[in-house]
């Protein structure tokens, strides 16, 4: 795997790829994305099979609409999904940004979704509550690694 990555820094560089990583990446990081990777992976696969079941959990009241919508989530969520085991494997620090980018826009939409919609039904679910508490922090994380890696490493 060594041998693997050390060749694929190579490979980068020639193409003229940034790789910074060499100092050190940081901590937490690669665990963050693979829990992030299994979250999301876990989430579309019941928003796939159990829409129902999903939306009954989170809102507490019963889908009075079609499946479709729940199931098209589930959909873009898997996509996300893919994106998030991709950077899991990847030496290169632009890559791992947009991953980290894209986790947070992710985080963020759904929070304002799932409020406004809290708003229009006039209804706060604990479930509801406890979703929207996991997505601020979650964001926060994600942010807080996003600006690790933008910052410079300081030369010794």
């Amino acid at each position: 795997m060594m041998t693997e990555r050390c060749t694929d820094q190579r490979s980068s560089q020639m193409l003229g790829n940034e790789i910074k990583f060499a100092l050190r990446e940081p901590l937490g990081l690669r665990v963050w994305i693979l829990l992030s990777a299994v979250l999301f992976t876990v989430i579309a696969l019941m928003a796939l099979v159990f829409p129902n079941q999903l939306y009954e959990v989170t809102f507490e009241e019963e889908l009075s609409t079609t499946n479709i919508s729940i199931r098209l989530y589930g959909g873009a969520l898997l996509s996300l999904s893919l994106i998030l085991w991709n950077g899991l494997y990847t030496a290169e620090k632009v890559i791992m940004q947009w991953t980290l980018l894209s986790e947070a826009c992710y985080f963020a939409i759904q929070f304002l979704v799932t409020s406004i919609t809290l708003v229009e039904m006039g209804t706060l679910p604990n479930a509801a509550i406890l979703l929207l508490l996991s997505r601020l922090l979650f964001l926060v994380v994600t942010m807080a690694y996003y600006y690790h890696l933008g910052r410079r490493n300081k030369k010794i």
